[in-house]
């Protein structure tokens, strides 16, 4: 049985002092329900997540308590795209016809804390600086860019795409463009990434309403189906943030796992893409993230952003609402802002930041600790 989004909502990214991250969840679903054209009481399931504004089953709460079940997921940057996973599931599996998939934060300022007894590591892993996420990102960013001779500047021309983006997105948190001089000589945070190269954890929340395929049209004009899902676990060798050693052999990471997964259950392939979200928790990511989902080939990406190919209107549009760069990282919500942004691009509602020539196809991606990854392939 194939599944379709027949509603979105989001509620704008970025810092929201008088509301909490529930209540920013909370107005995303009721836009969801309201674009879908139906009411909370006509839900069969929730699943949703929050890492750090409570748990998202109590949107029940605010919404209405319905006896409905809801089920909190998480799993960390891949939070939202193992919700939404796990409801295309259950519609698919047949048990359900239409159901919610919620994801909202509210981070502190500062970069996220970590612990690594946690994740089953030692102290001493924390005691030595490689929690922190910026300096593994960095420090892998290094060595793809002296395997593949990818140089400084092109970590900056990504990020100054993605705040020009952001400044057409009016949902994005940074909706000022910056020069690429400015971000290329700011602050270095952990070498080569100064500090205009990475994503901040922020808040935001994001509702989508799944149903049956086929009976989308009676809820939303414009549905969008969901032509592949996987989620993916890293395997032994892959290079991954919080692993405490490097194999002797590597072996692929899980977003090339499930970019494989995901195209094969769609039955298209990376040239049929007409926009993509990518994972992009700074510069560096999304590079590697072109060629780990097949867009390219290692060493490609450079020749590709110098081109303008990767630009709104470019031939292969990445990041199109301005990334987590632009728009910050709350975990809970950010894999469905990808989402989001895919369903109103394949809509051709994007407004100044739509991709020219009514895209048909789409694609997301999120990445996370500590080594998983979603992708979705979408279609108008």
């Amino acid at each position: 049985m194939d599944v379709a989004i027949v509603g979105i909502g989001i509620h704008p990214f970025g810092r929201t002092p008088e509301r909490t991250g529930l209540q920013q969840g909370a107005y995303a679903a009721r836009l969801a329900l309201k674009d879908a054209g139906v009411e909370w009481k006509d839900m069969q399931f929730g699943f949703g997540g929050s890492a750090s504004a409570g748990s998202a089953d109590a949107l029940v709460n605010e919404l209405g308590l319905t006896g409905l079940p809801f089920i909190n997921v998480a799993n960390g940057c891949a939070t939202g795209g193992s919700s939404l996973l796990s409801a295309y599931n259950a519609i698919k599996s047949g048990e359900y016809d239409i159901g919610l998939v919620s994801g909202f934060d509210k981070h502190d300022r500062g970069a996220f804390n970590a612990d690594p007894k946690e994740l089953g590591i030692g102290e001493w892993y924390g005691e030595t600086g490689m929690m922190m996420t910026t300096q593994f990102f960095a420090m892998k960013i290094q060595r793809y860019m002296d395997m593949y001779n990818i140089s400084k500047d092109t970590l900056a021309k990504v990020a100054e795409k993605a705040f020009i983006n952001g400044s057409k997105n009016p949902n994005a948190w940074r909706r000022d463009p910056i020069a690429l001089e400015e971000i290329a000589n700011a602050l270095m945070i952990s070498d080569p990434l100064t500090k205009y190269m990475f994503c901040a954890p922020g808040e935001g929340g994001v509702g989508l309403v799944l149903c049956r395929a086929d009976k989308a049209k009676q809820y939303n004009d414009n549905p969008i189906y969901l032509k592949g899902a996987a989620f993916r676990s890293r395997r032994y060798g892959s290079f991954e943030v919080f692993a405490p050693s490097q194999a002797l052999e590597q072996v692929d990471g899980p977003t090339v796992d499930a970019s494989k997964a995901a195209f094969e259950m769609a039955g298209v392939g990376p040239k049929d893409i007409d926009v993509l979200q990518l994972q992009d928790t700074e510069s560096g990511a999304e590079i590697m993230h072109m060629a780990e989902n097949g867009f390219c080939e290692h060493g490609e990406q450079e020749q590709l952003i110098n081109s303008g190919a990767t630009q709104i209107n470019g031939s292969m549009p990445i990041n199109t609402d301005g990334g987590c760069l632009a728009n910050g990282e709350p975990i809970g919500a950010t894999g469905l802002r990808q989402v989001y942004e895919t369903c109103l691009q394949l809509r051709h509602q994007a407004g100044d930041h739509q991709v020219p020539n009514e895209p048909q196809l789409g694609y997301t991606h999120v990445y996370g600790a500590p080594g998983i990854s979603a992708v979705t392939v979408l279609q108008r």
